[in-house]
């Protein structure tokens, strides 16, 4: 049952994006061009999203487990460092760079374009680049 429900929210979250545009890269360039043609319509989609991520949180920090009965495993650093600060920038860089982020880029791929295949790619190495063992620099404070 559990993995029937994941498959279903998948499915419906593959739809949204399709639906809002994400994963058309002409579109979200346009949304990033704020000197040029600036399509604010992703901000929308954004807004959208942050106002059901807001109350979904807000149940989940009352609950000790999900709906689908597995343990709430929510995040617990809220300190914003350098290394917060560079991922977001080099997430940032490469979304305005490939017109993709992870989402769209996996949704894009099954549709079969090549594009959001080597985006999908690239995350992948760079995945496992990380797995591999880049770490902190010695002496480098980090909270877990």
């Amino acid at each position: 049952m559990n993995r029937m429900m994941e498959f279903l929210i998948g499915l419906l979250f593959g739809v949204g994006l399709l639906l809002s545009g994400m994963t058309d890269p002409g579109k979200v360039r346009a949304f990033l061009d704020l000197a040029g043609e600036w399509d604010p319509s992703l901000a929308f989609v954004m807004a959208g999203a942050i106002c059901v991520g807001v109350f979904g949180f807000a149940m989940a920090r009352r609950r000790s487990t999900s709906v689908l009965g597995d343990e709430m495993r929510l995040p617990s650093c809220d300190v914003i460092d350098a290394r917060l600060l560079a991922g977001s920038a080099v997430f940032g860089v490469g979304w305005g760079l490939a017109g993709f982020c992870p989402g769209p880029a996996v949704v894009a791929t099954g549709a079969g374009y090549w594009q959001p295949l080597l985006f999908t790619l690239a995350m992948l190495a760079g995945m496992a680049v990380h797995e591999l063992g880049v770490r902190p620099a010695p002496g480098a404070v980090v909270q877990e």
